[in-house]
């Protein structure tokens, strides 16, 4: 089958690899333009773009590909199909309706469930027990199209953002290549979405990391995964930031000493012990297993105690006084 292929991040990547293994002929690669990073400015390709390059494909690196010129040199690729994977473009009705099979997007979530962006993620934030991968036939709303196939995988108790992704990633590279034999095969049956189940959630901001301690500890161990590794849960300690990358909830239903309940305020340090700090919360004491203070290494708690004074009663989350 003759695929034009559109995604952009690493989560793109195996499923490309993916189709040109199994013998389709990729007549391009569609990726967003390549940005400078770093404090060098060093201009940095995609990671889609990389791939490309490395089997010899075609790149186009439209800024907008809805504009009429980018369309005209889209339609200029053969292909039966578009498969579209975290491209990071809406697509035009007209480019849509471009390929004969028209285009196919990987989503990285059981639709009609967490449509937009970040599924992956707020799959983990939010507790969910499982997750998955749909295909989509898709149309001009966003997520919406008619379900092709999809597959479920649960999602573990220690399950990051990070892990989560490579889970998913793989098993994208995997459904697409059945979605595009079942459609050349005409053995697919689309399934309208139950508009009644669907979900929405929004991009990543660094700013939606900053813990707020008067939450319970099971809804900050959870932020802590979900945001492994971009852009992390943080806090503040001695008035730098303090990324908390692995913790686990000591108690949810919190602490109720004889004296009646707990005046001590959330964010207030419990405890330190040789491999931990135990952080009051709104409900419940979080424990903090690995750390990253601002300008230093990630680290566990037990090497971040040999160079720092963590005590009980001290404050995270409060900038220092002046």
């Amino acid at each position: 089958m003759k695929i034009v292929y559109m995604g952009t991040p690493d989560f793109a990547v195996a499923p490309l690899e993916a189709i040109i293994k199994a013998g389709h002929q990729v007549s391009a690669v569609v990726t967003q333009p390549d940005k400078q990073k770093g404090r060098g400015k060093e201009v940095q390709m995609t990671p889609v773009k990389e791939c490309a390059l490395r089997h010899g494909i075609p790149v186009f690196q439209p800024v907008k590909i809805r504009e009429p010129e980018a369309v005209k040199k889209l339609s200029e690729y053969p292909a039966d199909i578009f498969v579209v994977t975290a491209f990071g473009q809406i697509l035009s009705e007209e480019i849509l309706n471009m390929p004969r099979l028209g285009c196919i997007n990987i989503h990285a979530s059981l639709l009609p469930a967490y449509r937009g962006a970040a599924p992956i993620q707020w799959a983990v934030i939010n507790g969910e027990k499982e997750t998955g991968i749909t295909i989509q036939q898709m149309d001009k709303g966003v997520d919406t199209g008619d379900i092709l196939c999809k597959r479920a995988i649960p999602i573990a108790p220690s399950e990051t953002g990070e892990s989560l992704h490579d889970k998913l990633m793989a098993v994208g590279a995997e459904l697409i290549l059945e979605a595009l034999e079942g459609l050349e095969k005409g053995k697919l049956i689309p399934q309208k979405q139950d508009e009644t189940l669907a979900t929405h959630v929004g991009k990543l901001t660094k700013s939606m990391g900053l813990i707020d301690w008067k939450k319970e500890a099971l809804v900050l161990e959870r932020l802590v995964r979900g945001l492994n590794a971009w852009p992390s849960a943080y806090t503040l300690f001695q008035g730098k930031t303090l990324k908390i990358w692995e913790s686990e909830v000591k108690n949810e239903l919190g602490e109720k000493p004889e004296g009646g309940e707990s005046k001590i305020q959330p964010g207030c340090i419990l405890e330190v012990g040789k491999d931990y700090i135990d952080v009051k919360t709104g409900q419940g004491i979080l424990r903090i297993r690995s750390l990253q203070l601002e300008g230093k290494k990630r680290m566990a708690v037990k090497d971040f105690l040999l160079g720092y004074e963590v005590k009980p009663g001290m404050m995270l989350g409060e900038k220092e006084e002046t």
